[in-house]
């Protein structure tokens, strides 16, 4: 589900800030933008949604997805600028049985998003980068929004059902 869309990334925006309010339980990290804080990225949202009782392949699945947007903030939006000391948000809460990520940074920004999303598609190939962020994000997620423009940063709205599925 690709949205660049105004109107609907408000409607998004929205929606996320309402569910957040009415969610028992959540958590927000603010991230150095650098590439070894991806790890903890993906553990401490692993160790959060342990709370509904997941199976393996849903934690490994979210964790994937966790690791490739917040590998997208440091190489893409901030683009390795340490010296700047960037910043990337993580925000997760769960409800009753699902969890719901936003991973934000103040980069670079997308211009083209769904250009982006294409499969194999990659604007540093010089660094080896397989392109395959996003589609990993969608395949591994039941839903995905993403929202940006040049110079504008990027965030990413991810959500995954868990158990009963």
């Amino acid at each position: 589900m690709v949205k660049q869309h105004e109107n609907e990334n408000a409607a998004w925006q929205k929606k996320w800030q309402d569910e957040w309010i009415a969610s028992a339980n959540h958590m927000k990290i603010m991230l150095a933008a650098l590439p070894e804080n991806e790890g903890f990225a993906r553990v401490a949202v692993a160790a959060f949604m342990t709370q509904l009782n997941p199976m393996l392949e849903e934690v490994d699945d979210v964790k994937t997805a966790v690791s490739e947007a917040v590998t997208n903030s440091i190489i893409h939006g901030y683009e390795n600028q340490y010296d700047k000391n960037p910043e990337i948000e993580l925000a997760v809460f769960l409800t009753e049985r699902a969890i719901h990520i936003k991973v934000k940074d103040e980069g670079a920004g997308i211009d083209n998003i769904v250009r982006a999303m294409e499969p194999l598609f990659t604007t540093k190939p010089e660094l080896e980068r397989s392109g395959m962020g996003f589609a990993f994000m969608e395949a591994f997620m039941d839903e995905l929004h993403v929202e940006s423009a040049p110079g504008e940063g990027c965030c990413v709205y991810m959500s995954k059902q868990i158990g009963g599925q």
